[in-house]
């Protein structure tokens, strides 16, 4: 890769990890905001323990919720402070790396840290 390369570098995080994400983070969010329009009687034991939470929890979802949403905020805003120590420069490659961390999380962000420029540049 060359040095150049490095400036630009961005990975997509695998398919898989952002349709769980997206399903789990949707679903949460129904959760919270409207509990109503989830069928909790067609989903067995999860919709029981779903319902369990949401009529004795309701409070402390809300809560986790917002908690999830701020450490994303957080995650997107380190990814940006890892890329400049990386020497990812290209502003296209910064902000892909801000939205995918903030919408997938730590599924993205694992691969930014694992990155090591060093290394890729010496495979010129």
């Amino acid at each position: 890769m060359a040095k150049s390369d490095v400036t630009e570098y961005f990975k997509r995080t695998s398919m898989s990890w952002m349709i769980a994400i997206t399903l789990a983070v949707g679903y949460f969010t129904c959760i919270v905001f409207a509990p109503e329009v989830i069928p909790y009687q067609h989903l067995g034991p999860y919709g029981t323990f779903c319902r369990h939470l949401v009529d004795n929890y309701a409070d402390l979802m809300y809560k986790g919720w917002w908690a999830a949403f701020a450490i994303h905020v957080f995650e997107a805003a380190y990814s940006l402070k890892v890329c400049s120590n990386k020497g990812i420069t290209s502003q296209s490659a910064r902000l892909l790396w801000f939205v995918q961390t903030f919408l997938f999380g730590f599924a993205s962000l694992g691969h930014l840290l694992k990155f090591d420029p060093k290394r890729s540049s010496k495979q010129e």
